[in-house]
């Protein structure tokens, strides 16, 4: 079996081309014996502490189902649930938790705080999302895309909207070092920073990947594999930012025009929950304030035989199988 051991997983920089394709290999061996009842339990009597402050349904279900089948127990703390960083700062934290816990999970806000998690835990650590990177969930877009698509290398994937923050990073870096094609469609000042870019075109210079950052959502999608979207306001940011975003990047919505332009090989993604209907709380109080039936992408696309949100969400699982059972 493909390991890390002892490793934390952090973010895709810190990892090579190589290792990402061997924690998507053992990812799908380990969907694999689950589809045909296969037992891998491999970790009795470990245990796993999931740390979020910021909630989640699938990275909370992904773990948590993914520690049961490898034999694991699991203990949840909520935003309320901890004194990290509060009472207690994050190094004590991790130096308690890793004496009781054999990997942590950490879900919340900046990256400095799973980086000293990591540093101070003396067990894995596992980066459920922060504010700039989102790797588990890359890996599971990209075991999506292998199923599809037979493999990543040359595939076009195209990011449209905000692309500063985690799933935009992330993307770019996974598609950088698994030599993708990528492209950034976003207005000039959502494109993700200088200094990540700089660091993905050296990147890909080693892998062959070709990096875009264009502003014309018409120009971006043409012959995409994939178009990949996502909600325009992050968990953490001020309701008041609604108006601003729904100006600058409704032109990035995803629509049926747009899909029908990359052409029919194209399929849609979305790394969930996504504003494509009003069947949500935050759906009606957009569409009362702001006349909108949809936000990132329309309901025809997503609900369309080429999406394949669901495909990805379920991958959330075994690819996080995948990382705790290689780093444990």
């Amino acid at each position: 079996m493909f390991h890390l051991k002892d490793h934390c997983f952090l973010k895709l920089l810190d990892l090579s081309t190589e290792e990402i394709q061997g924690l998507l290999s053992l990812a799908a061996e380990l969907k694999a014996q689950k589809k045909n009842g296969v037992s891998h339990r491999l970790f009795e009597g470990k245990n796993i502490v999931l740390i979020f402050e910021k909630t989640s349904t699938r990275t909370r279900c992904a773990f948590e189902v993914a520690a049961h089948d490898l034999g694991m127990g699991v203990t949840y703390l909520d935003p309320s649930g901890s004194q990290i960083g509060k009472k207690e700062s994050i190094a004590d934290t991790a130096r308690v938790l890793g004496r009781m816990f054999d990997g942590i999970e950490y879900r919340g806000y900046g990256q400095e705080i799973v980086e000293t998690l990591a540093k101070y835990a003396g067990v894995p650590v596992w980066n459920g999302l922060t504010n700039e990177f989102h790797p588990t969930q890359i890996l599971a877009d990209f075991l999506t895309i292998q199923e599809h698509f037979g493999s990543l290398k040359g595939k076009k994937l195209v990011y449209l909207g905000d692309a500063r923050y985690n799933m935009g990073n992330s993307l770019m870096v996974g598609c950088a070092k698994m030599g993708m094609r990528f492209t950034a469609c976003a207005p000039e000042k959502y494109q993700p920073s200088p200094q990540l870019q700089k660091q993905c075109l050296a990147i890909a210079q080693e892998t062959g990947a070709e990096l875009q950052f264009l502003t014309d959502p018409r120009e971006a999608a043409r012959d995409a594999d994939v178009l990949y979207t996502d909600v325009w306001v992050s968990m953490g940011e001020p309701d008041s930012i609604w108006a601003e975003r729904i100006q600058d990047l409704s032109p990035y919505r995803i629509t049926r025009s747009l899909m029908e332009l990359a052409g029919s090989q194209c399929r849609f993604m979305h790394c969930l929950p996504a504003f494509h209907d009003l069947n949500t709380t935050i759906g009606k109080q957009i569409h009362e304030k702001f006349g909108l039936d949809c936000m990132e992408v329309t309901d025809d696309v997503f609900e369309c035989s080429r999406s394949i949100v669901f495909d990805e969400a379920e991958n959330r699982m075994h690819t996080i199988k995948a990382v705790m059972a290689a780093t444990l």
